[in-house]
């Protein structure tokens, strides 16, 4: 069995006057565009470092080839099916798995603070449980990895405080060996960006540079 995980990224074309709804409602919309464009560059900036196989996902079959474009580097594209994130997540997991694909670690785009070390240290307990959750400050996962098929995730309390517990429950529920890594936050608010401002300032990596520039901006005369 390969010791590095296929590396799976769950990731929403940026629109303007879509998606980071919280961000928009304090920064304005032309923030949060950028925002969600910045914080798409550092997931993007993990596939190109990521020394397995990457797989994007975009939210529908209708930005496959803009998923294709995004990347430097050799990767598969699996559009999301309709549904929840839960949906989602099966969906996408079953036709990964399809092609004899055993460890999947999912990500999305909006926690930036993940780096080498948080990424090791998932992989690594990923070699000895059967599920690994990246807890989140707000109740959620920022990172989920699995060796075997998720359960049905349709029925959880996604985007909620409860939602990192009950996955929890549902996959101990089906025999499997959950471990947890550290804990860390996502990107939602204005307040989430403060924190950025300190989480980024000795991050070296280009994306993120390039994001903490953009924060010194929005956030300076506020």
């Amino acid at each position: 069995m390969s010791q590095q995980p296929t590396l799976v990224i769950f990731c929403k074309r940026p629109l303007h006057g879509q998606g980071k709804q919280r961000i928009a409602a304090t920064l304005g919309k032309d923030a949060a565009y950028q925002v969600a464009c910045a914080l798409l560059n550092c997931a993007l900036e993990d596939a190109r470092s990521w020394p397995g196989p990457v797989v994007l996902s975009p939210g529908s079959e209708a930005d496959r080839q803009w998923a294709e474009d995004l990347l430097l580097r050799e990767c598969q594209v699996v559009p999301q099916c309709e549904g929840n994130l839960g949906a989602k997540l099966n969906y996408v997991d079953r036709i990964v798995r399809q092609q004899g694909i055993e460890q999947l670690l999912f990500i999305g785009t909006d926690a930036p603070e993940h780096n080498a070390q948080h990424y090791a240290e998932l992989c690594q307990l990923q070699q000895q449980s059967d599920i690994v959750l990246s807890p989140a400050e707000d109740g959620g996962v920022t990172a989920m990895g699995g060796r075997t098929p998720w359960p049905v995730l349709e029925n959880l309390p996604w985007s909620t405080p409860q939602l990192g517990a009950q996955l929890a429950c549902v996959c101990e529920a089906a025999d499997f060996q959950v471990a947890f890594s550290s804990t860390g936050y996502d990107v939602d608010t204005e307040a989430d960006l403060r924190r950025l401002l300190g989480t980024l300032a000795y991050d070296s990596r280009p994306a993120r540079q390039q994001l903490l520039q953009l924060l010194q901006v929005l956030l300076k005369e506020r």
